[in-house]
């Protein structure tokens, strides 16, 4: 486990941002995934590009960015952070079928871009869904995940083979 004690309560139990004053402000960078499971002709279309709404992958990409962009606005405890480069890629897997979202967003701040990253992921993965669901409204978004974590405090962590 990563620490014992959950930083966004205090003594008596009631949610309040954490203090990140005194941190320093070092380069830190969090890893995110997720995917999207469609029905394989909906797939067949995203990389055909042929989707009605157009290039499915392009507009979820900057999805994924203006989402790394919005974590402290839709987290109520998060800190914004000084992002300084967030990328969003995209694998299509025939044997899910579906995409599989992967966002690598950097800083340089006091605390690190974890929730930035989770939100990337998660921002780019509801873009296609939005962007394909005029002919499949099954599709659904599993394994939101945290990948990789560097910097601060704790240091590099990398989530484990499953």
């Amino acid at each position: 486990m990563a620490g014992d004690e959950l930083t966004h309560f205090d003594s008596a139990g009631a949610a309040h941002m954490v203090d990140i004053a005194a941190k320093p402000e070092t380069p830190r960078m969090a890893r995110a995934r997720a995917k999207v499971v469609m029905a394989p002709a909906t797939l067949e279309r995203i990389e055909a590009g042929s989707m009605g709404k157009g290039d499915v992958l392009g507009v979820a990409r900057l999805g994924g960015i203006a989402g790394a962009k919005q974590a402290s606005v839709a987290i109520p405890l998060c800190h914004p952070v000084r992002l300084t480069a967030v990328e969003v890629a995209f694998e299509l897997d025939a044997s899910l079928p579906g995409v599989i979202v992967e966002a690598t967003v950097s800083a340089v701040d006091r605390t690190g871009p974890e929730m930035e990253a989770m939100c990337a992921a998660s921002s780019a993965a509801l873009t296609i869904y939005d962007m394909c669901k005029a002919i499949d409204r099954s599709m659904t978004i599993t394994d939101l995940c945290l990948l990789e974590k560097r910097g601060g405090k704790s240091g590099h962590w990398t989530r484990p083979p499953q």
